[in-house]
Order: C-alpha cells, then structure tokens, then sequence
C-alpha cells in the first residue's frame, strides 16, 4: 500500500472520527470538563454510590452506554481500585449481561455475541479467536497490516511539515488493520465504520466473505472462524454458522475500530506536552511499552463497564438488590491513592501495576495485546521518520474530552 488515496479519504475520515466536531451526544462527547477530581471525591465518601456514574458526576443529560440507560433497574458505581477489580473478579455475582445470548435467533449486534456471555458458554466461544490475539501472534498482525498502514499514512504527510494526527494517523490504523484481518477491502473499511449502529449493513459486506473463505480459506480472521469448531452443552460439535460468525465480527469490528485510535492520540498528546518525556521514549525505545501502560492506566478511553448483579450482594459497604446494574469506573479506580502514587500525574517512570484499563476477570479484552503493538508500531514510526516531531506552536494544543468515550481532539504537529 502507497499513498494516502488508496488508503483511506481523509475527508470522511475527518468526519467519522472528529472528537470535537463530530460530537456523540449520546455517550457524553459534548462534555469536556476533567472529571476526575469528582470521582475522587466520590471515592473518598465510599467505594460505591447508588446511581450511574454520571449522574453522580453532575452530568444532567440521559447518556447512553454499556449498561445504560436501564431506567426499569437500580443503578450502583464503584470507584474505588478494590471494588472495581472484585467486580471484575466475581463474574458469577456480575454478570456481563442481563439476558441471554441467542447468535441464531437474537438481534445482530456487538452485545449479543461473546461480550455478554459468561460461564461455560463464554470460555468455549473466547478460545476459539484467543489464539489470534496471543502475544505470539502480535506478529502476524503487525506484518500482515499494520506496519504497511503506518507507513503508508506517514508517507502521504511526511514531506508537508506538519499533519494533524488523529486524522492523518490514528484513526485509519485500527480500522484498517481489523477490517484487513476480515478481508473486507480498503475501499470498504470506512463503510464498516459508519455502519456500526447498523449491524445489517456491515453483515451485507461481512457474508460474501465468509462464503468465499468457507470455499476457499486464505490468511486472515474470517478463515480463521469459519474452520473453528464449538461443542455445545450436549457435547455435540459443530463448526460455527454464519449467524455465530457474524456475532464475531460485529463484536470485533466495533472493538476494533472504535477504541485504540482514541488510547493512540491519548498517549501521543501526553507524551508530546512533556517534550522531555518524549525526547527520552525517542532515545531510548524501551521507554514506550512504559509510557503505553501509564496512558491506559492515566486516562483510559473507556472509564466506565458495567455488570448486571445475580443475587443480593453486601458489597463493600452498599446493599446491592438482584437485578441492578453495577457501573465499574475504572478510570477512577485506575487513579486510587491507595494503589497509585500520584495518581494524576502521567509518569511512565512509576513502577508498573497491572491495570484495569482493559478490563479484568474472564472478559479481559481480548484484543489488548493487538492495540498495545498498534501504538507501538505507529510511534516507534512517527519518531523514526519525522525529526524533531513537536506539537504545532500556533495552534490549540490537544484536550481529552468525552464521558463515556474519551479522547485527545485534534493532534496538529510539525517537524523537520
């Protein structure tokens, strides 16, 4: 791949993926205040608050996101490092899902798939597709498409000077890579995109595919799912049908396309309004895996999941009814006092802790492995091929906003 025109528009790509213009009211895209000094106040008072996190943030607006709205359920959130990870940790008391799934006869979409599945049912899907995201196969993904993309996209920029980033770079890495993986074409990865509240439209561009690899298999994640395997609770096995197939996709699709880019431009923003630290990652290389593991603990992208509570818990401090839902606010508790020194400051020099910025417990994420090499492959890139990358003096330097969905608005940059 060469050149920016067999890649992606850069105009559609503007406007699918503008944080600040292209605003997603519905998740809290419009808010831009810190929230965090909230949610450490929340914290001190206890580990965990009856109502949704944002209500208890003082954001007035109906927002909808994993576990929202729910208005017929008691709502409960947890702040606190300890409480959040025992969540995480009690899958049997949470539950990833109020209902069941159905692949065969549910309505398509990334919730009824391997997202809201537990016990048995989710460990047999997940280990079909884990061995595509182990560390080991970190490779094959980046030769097989992300280092092309990277380059490719800095190629198209590289002699002008200057670029704004989340456009020109982050944004077309993830997308590309994960429908590359399912061998949809360049000319159709935007599609997937724009279509994700539109499960049917991204099955219309999701199924010749899978018929074709069912043909004739080739390398690459679709092959991958149509030669897997399940058995079902009677122990009988079968291969995966077009619907479970589907279910996959829509899942890692909307996974895939939607949440690294906004971790990347987080990371490079933090890196580059401390040019120090950034003159230290470009000296010496090592220094990137820390400063990747302290942006996802300092501002993850998505703070808040949720869990649906199976019977009546005492749960840290707060009587939990069956059938509430319980709002798990990493990104608060990835900043505890109690586990981090501080917890606000974005310090790739502190000891590294394990996390919850991709989650814990059976429904870790799946893809974590594939977004760290993804930043890595991209900034190693950047730093390698643009001289004294800095941000761009003259214009507004980036800001994290977002509630639910946070990210770095535009990224300008010069160079050379």
């Amino acid at each position: 791949m060469t050149g920016t025109k067999q890649l992606l528009d850069l105009e559609r790509v503007r406007r699918l993926f503008d944080l600040a213009g292209n605003v997603q009211s519905w998740n809290g895209g419009r808010f831009h205040a810190d929230p965090y000094p909230v949610w450490h106040g929340l914290r001190e008072r206890a580990a965990v608050h009856e109502g949704t996190v944002h209500a208890l943030s003082g954001v007035d607006d109906d927002l909808m996101f994993h576990g929202l709205p729910y208005a017929d359920r008691p709502h409960f959130s947890a702040f606190s490092w300890a409480a959040c990870d025992a969540a995480y940790r009690d899958a049997e008391t949470f539950a990833s899902s109020a209902e069941a799934v159905d692949l065969e006869d549910g309505e398509p979409g990334p919730t009824n798939s391997m997202l809201s599945m537990g016990g048995v049912q989710h460990r047999r899907y997940r280990a079909l597709v884990q061995p595509s995201f182990s560390p080991p196969k970190v490779r094959w993904w980046v030769e097989s498409w992300i280092e092309s993309t990277v380059h490719a996209m800095i190629d198209a920029f590289e002699r002008k000077g200057r670029a704004e980033l989340n456009v020109e770079l982050c944004a077309a890495i993830p997308v590309l890579t994960i429908t590359g993986s399912f061998g949809v074409p360049v000319d159709q990865a935007l599609d997937v995109r724009e279509s994700l509240s539109q499960p049917d439209r991204i099955i219309e561009i999701i199924a010749p595919i899978v018929a074709a690899r069912r043909a004739q298999p080739a390398d690459d994640l679709i092959s991958v799912l149509v030669q897997a395997e399940v058995t079902d609770e009677e122990g009988t096995t079968h291969r995966l049908t077009d619907a479970e197939i589907h279910s996959f996709a829509l899942l890692l699709l909307a996974a895939g396309s939607g949440t690294t880019w906004k971790q990347m431009g987080i990371t490079l923003a933090a890196l580059m309004r401390k040019p120090e630290l950034l003159d230290a990652v470009r000296a010496d290389r090592s220094l990137l895996r820390a400063a990747i593991e302290e942006s996802v603990r300092w501002a993850p992208t998505d703070p808040m999941f949720s869990r649906w509570v199976t019977e009546d818990v005492d749960f840290f401090g707060t009587r939990l009814p069956k059938g509430a839902v319980l709002h798990i606010c990493l990104g608060a508790a990835n900043r505890d006092p109690e586990r981090w020194e501080d917890p606000d400051e974005y310090d790739p020099y502190r000891s590294m802790k394990p996390t919850l910025a991709f989650g814990g417990g059976p429904h870790v994420c799946i893809g974590q492995h594939l977004a760290r090499a993804e930043m890595t492959v991209a900034i190693n890139a950047l730093l390698d091929r643009l001289p004294n990358l800095r941000l761009d003096p003259d214009a507004e330097p980036p800001r994290i906003i977002g509630f639910y969905e946070r990210g770095a608005t535009a990224i300008p940059v010069r160079f050379g």
